[in-house]
């Protein structure tokens, strides 16, 4: 059987078969989405940057939240839209598993990430007068540091699992991007362990961390309710509410992906719940957290103002 098998050195991403036109009108549609992810996470981070008010736990754990989301949407839009041009444009197998490596990074980092951004939630609003003995710039380092650092362990144990797999043919994957159940499928050999592995690793990134937002939130959403301003009040449920919002979306999708029981046709359901996941979820954080956030909003026209301050001060130096 060794003998008569032969080494996949690519991949040909069969992605949607839907026809020349209908693709064409995909590309330009993502090509749209992933510029207005670009551009919207991009502002948040110059924002977060520019705005010395930001400055604090909540908007440093945000702008790690805006880099995963545009590291999401750079790891798998392009080859999305070359292959939406190109149906038969191969990816190397390196290729195809980098791409799965740091998808399953940034996810991870993105479920972590929002673990801690709920947490700090409930410190600020359930415990506001020790928030900065606890939240100190120290402890949010550490935070950031071991949420990134996991998810490169974690993801790094998928990818030496799926290498140990031998790949001898076909080797067309039923997908826009190399997603890991979808490669496993082209695997010569029992994938058991594999498939054991990612169960467990949901449970611990998506099962437990939701478990854990939950209980978070319900004790904020007590703490508002005894909140006596009313000001302080629609504040903390402003706050709280875009971040559920990405919460919501985040974790909604990933379970169903990963844990929910497979339809009749899974490649496709996987494909409309990917695109959501890749395309429309780091679109739509930056729209929710600027909407919904009145210090984004005022750090957004400080910014604008003083632009347009400045240009106002150089044309008329230049008129002068």
């Amino acid at each position: 059987m060794k003998e008569n098998q032969t080494v996949v050195t690519e991949f040909i991403l069969l992605g949607f078969c839907l026809g020349p036109r209908i693709h064409l009108v995909l590309f330009l549609l993502f090509s749209l989405f992933y510029m207005f992810t670009i551009l919207g996470n991009g502002t948040i981070l110059a924002m977060i940057c520019l705005d010395s008010r930001l400055h604090t736990p909540m908007y440093f754990f945000l702008s790690h939240l805006a880099i995963v989301d545009m590291a999401y949407a750079c790891n798998t839009v392009p080859q999305t839209l070359v292959n939406l041009l190109d149906e038969t444009k191969p990816i190397s197998f390196t290729g195809c598993m980098t791409q799965t490596y740091l998808f399953l990074t940034f996810a991870i980092t993105e479920c972590l990430l929002l673990v801690v951004m709920s947490y700090d939630r409930y410190v600020a609003i359930c415990h506001p007068l020790h928030y900065s003995v606890i939240m100190n710039w120290r402890a949010c380092s550490i935070l950031a540091a071991v949420s990134w650092i996991v998810s490169f362990l974690l993801s790094l144990v998928h990818l030496l699992l799926i290498l140990r797999l031998p790949f001898c043919g076909p080797h067309e994957i039923n997908h826009f991007f190399c997603e890991i159940l979808s490669v496993l499928k082209l695997a010569c050999a029992d994938t058991t362990l594999n498939q054991l592995v990612i169960f467990t690793a949901c449970v611990f990134t998506l099962v437990g961390p939701l478990c854990f937002v939950l209980v978070s939130y319900m004790r904020i959403l007590v703490a508002i309710l005894r909140i006596q301003s009313g000001e302080g009040r629609r504040k903390a449920f402003s706050t709280c509410s875009s971040h559920l919002c990405v919460v919501g979306l985040f974790f909604g999708s990933a379970i169903v992906m990963y844990m929910a029981p497979k339809s009749e046709h899974p490649e496709e359901q996987q494909k409309i719940l990917f695109l959501f996941y890749s395309f429309f979820n780091p679109m739509l954080n930056p729209l929710i957290y600027s909407l919904r956030n009145a210090e984004v909003k005022g750090a957004l026209w400080r910014v604008l103002c003083k632009e347009s301050h400045s240009c106002l001060v150089w044309c008329s130096h230049h008129k002068a």
